[in-house]
């Protein structure tokens, strides 16, 4: 169809005698050029129909083989992780309690040492401070007062023996002494008047009167010695007691006061190190960054206005030099981790050649924040490079074998019975089925160990192109629906679903090894 251009001397367009008149022509030349691109769009998808439509009549056209060849296998497991330090400097709370952030510096900020990186409310703690104080200075005044009566009670003993009692016994002494002199004279007078009674110048009652003197004499000086002997050895014992039982209590009240204020003078320099700590400053340069949350958490631990605990690490400083991914394992193939495998480490912009370090013997805990997916945790150490820092996401391909120079065959030409694993090898009469034994597998390649030889050529992805393999994986089917009847477990739940799993993992693994 060719398209006549418009004359030179002809006009392109006639104006519209009126506006809905023009409004109709532009209508319509929308709705034709509408028209023209839909009509281009359906011959292209009838040319796209005609060109990939599979023929049958050309079915073995379309086989895809592959050549049986000697290769080093590689078998390894790959897993997603992010960097970390192995050696971090934690930065923790000081403060008891739960205190309030005001003020916290942004993940990722090189500091130098000694610039401020987490500030918290003090209210409370300068309150405490302000109490702790008060209680100190009251305690260092109960403690003066009881130092003082300490000494009044070692004062009073010394009083007491060097003065009062010296002082009642001298007295005693002298009244004793007096009362002796008494009985002596009273003893003279009695016998003088018991010689004048002999001589008659004296009357016998007068003479008794003596006596009775003697006898008067005699009782007040045992009444004295009875005094002074009390005095020795019980008033004294007494008083001794008494006043050291006063010492005693008061040394005991001083040693209490002495500990009471050593807890106030404690709890007073502790409150004003809280003071302090409530400014957490770097204790050397270096990177800063937040620590990891629990999987299950949408926010850092550590924010502003968030709540923290004493002892809770709030901030990491890590060691850039000793870098790390921590990754997990799946339990299906975690017996064949060790520390000292091989592990291939690709990050955003570089592959770096790694270790296995360290495994875990016990499974990290399973929830519905890791699909109930059983893994364990599992430590790459990575080599010493420039630029590496925590939280880098990697790809990490964790080498569980190599086998070097072994008979490969595609995973897409392989097909699993319950009588065991075949292949369909191409020959010039057609395809024959052999019977195979395996070795170790990725991805992509099994170990041959014999079943086929080199040179050999293999169909890839049999179920489909197949009838003998599709006869035969419906056979493995019916058989293990029979199976699950006779109280096995059954396949009867995956069905066609699970030929159709198969078939498009061969199918994807064919193109991967077609190229």
């Amino acid at each position: 169809m060719s398209v006549s251009e418009p004359s030179p001397t002809e006009p392109l367009s006639t104006p519209p005698r009126n506006p809905s008149e023009g409004l109709s022509n532009e209508n319509n030349g929308f709705v034709a050029r509408l028209a023209a691109a839909i009509g281009v769009l359906v011959i292209l998808a009838a040319v796209a129909v005609v060109v990939f439509m599979p023929n049958s009549a050309d079915d073995n056209a379309q086989v895809l083989t592959h050549t049986i060849a000697r290769a080093d296998l590689t078998v390894s497991v790959t897993e997603q992780g992010t960097l970390e330090s192995s050696n971090n400097t934690e930065v923790k709370c000081k403060v008891r309690g739960f205190s309030l952030v005001t003020f916290v510096v942004p993940a990722g900020t090189f500091v130098e040492e000694g610039q401020e990186l987490v500030r918290l409310d003090t209210k409370v703690i300068e309150e405490q401070h302000s109490l702790t104080k008060t209680n100190t200075f009251i305690a260092q005044a109960t403690l003066a007062q009881t130092q003082a009566n300490v000494e009044k009670a070692k004062i009073a003993i010394e009083a007491y023996e060097q003065g009062r009692f010296r002082s009642q016994l001298q007295s005693l002494e002298k009244e004793l002494a007096a009362h002796k002199r008494n009985l002596r004279t009273a003893r003279k007078m009695h016998e003088r008047s018991r010689t004048l009674f002999r001589q008659g110048y004296v009357t016998e009652l007068e003479a008794d009167g003596y006596a009775f003197t003697v006898t008067q004499a005699e009782l007040e000086l045992k009444v004295k010695e009875t005094e002074i002997k009390v005095l020795k050895e019980f008033t004294r014992k007494m008083q001794m007691e008494m006043l050291n039982g006063n010492k005693t209590a008061s040394e005991s009240k001083l040693a209490a006061d002495e500990a009471g204020l050593a807890m106030e003078v404690k709890r007073r320099d502790r409150a004003a190190q809280e003071l302090d700590d409530c400014v957490i400053r770097a204790e050397k340069s270096g990177l800063v960054i937040y620590p990891s949350a629990a999987s299950w958490k949408t926010t850092p631990d550590i924010t502003e206005g968030a709540t923290v605990r004493k002892d809770q690490v709030l901030l990491l400083m890590p060691d850039l030099t000793q870098m790390q991914v921590k990754l997990g394992i799946h339990e299906s193939v975690i017996d064949r981790v060790h520390p000292g495998l091989k592990a291939i480490v690709t990050l955003p912009d570089r592959t770096l050649e790694a270790k296995v370090s360290d495994v875990a013997s016990v499974t990290r805990p399973a929830g519905w924040w890791t699909g109930n997916v059983v893994k364990y945790d599992t430590i790459i150490e990575l080599p010493q490079d420039e630029g590496l820092k925590p939280g880098m996401s990697a790809e990490i391909d964790v080498i569980l074998a190599e086998h070097k120079n072994v008979l490969t065959i595609p995973v897409a030409a392989v097909v699993e019975t319950e009588e065991g694993d075949f292949c369909w090898v191409s020959t010039s009469t057609g395809a024959q089925r052999r019977v195979l034994q395996l070795g170790d597998s990725n991805d992509v390649f099994i170990e041959v160990v014999a079943g086929i030889k080199e040179g050999e050529e293999v169909v890839l992805n049999p179920i489909a192109l197949i009838n003998e393999a599709e006869e035969e994986a419906r056979t493995t089917l019916e058989q293990g629906k029979s199976t699950g009847a006779a109280g096995e477990p059954s396949v009867e739940s995956s069905g066609s679903q699970g030929k159709e799993a198969e078939t498009d993992r061969q199918a994807d693994a064919s193109k991967e090894v077609a190229g």
